[in-house]
């Protein structure tokens, strides 16, 4: 039987694995297809998926209860989902002043952390074509963001970004979070409250079961 979600991924991507978890919080079923980079057979640059997601990234989101409709960019779909599928809010509160406080982190991980942090990680691990002054720019920033993510989390004291409670902005800094390491930023040693929310998101069972047949692989 078809599922109500086509989710279209990639094995390390953090966005899609983002994606996965609000479906899991939400407790809707989904089925993922895992993409490659580039223009391989099964790549993002390919027309076929293109048809899917002209931009050629993930993820990608079929909702075939509603028409087939095609959402792309990861903060698009999360916002379709809160706002379609979320009557509880359990992930996006009701009122407008609290969904901007909610909004204000959420896009503050998807125009600043996440940006940053995968231009930190090309620039210092990926590309054999090392731009040390690139890369060191790139760390010094998400040394600064995370600092800024440290100090929230400590004002607040619920463990949570906003609100008391996990909602989207949480989920959106997780899997961006994971990869830190990979700079030689020790989350733990350097931004403790960062650490401490870490595990919590970590020992979520809906983060947890968004890996179901799947494993989080390292970067």
């Amino acid at each position: 039987m078809t599922k109500q979600f086509t989710l279209y991924s990639h094995s390390v991507g953090p966005n899609g694995w983002k994606v996965a978890q609000v479906l899991c919080e939400l407790g809707l079923e989904f089925q993922t297809v895992m993409k490659e980079f580039g223009s391989v057979e099964n790549g993002m640059k390919t027309p076929e998926f293109e048809k899917i997601n002209p931009n050629g990234r993930i993820p990608a989101l079929v909702d075939h209860s509603n028409n087939d409709l095609i959402i792309w960019e990861s903060g698009a779909i999360i916002l379709y989902l809160v706002k379609k599928y979320d009557p509880e809010h359990k992930l996006y509160p009701a009122s407008l002043e609290e969904q901007a406080l909610v909004d204000t982190w959420f896009f503050y991980q998807m125009t600043g952390f996440g940006p940053y942090t995968g231009q930190a990680i090309w620039f210092k691990v990926l590309t054999k074509n090392q731009n040390v002054e690139a890369g060191d720019r790139y760390v010094a920033e998400v040394r600064r963001m995370c600092k800024i993510l440290n100090d929230q989390l400590e004002k607040e004291a619920t463990g949570w970004l906003v609100l008391g409670k996990c909602t989207i902005a949480d989920l959106s800094f997780l899997q961006w979070v994971r990869f830190l390491y990979r700079l030689k930023v020790d989350v733990e040693e350097e931004y403790p409250a960062v650490h401490k929310w870490k595990e919590a998101m970590l020992a979520r069972p809906a983060v947890q079961a968004s890996t179901e047949g799947e494993a989080w692989p390292e970067l």
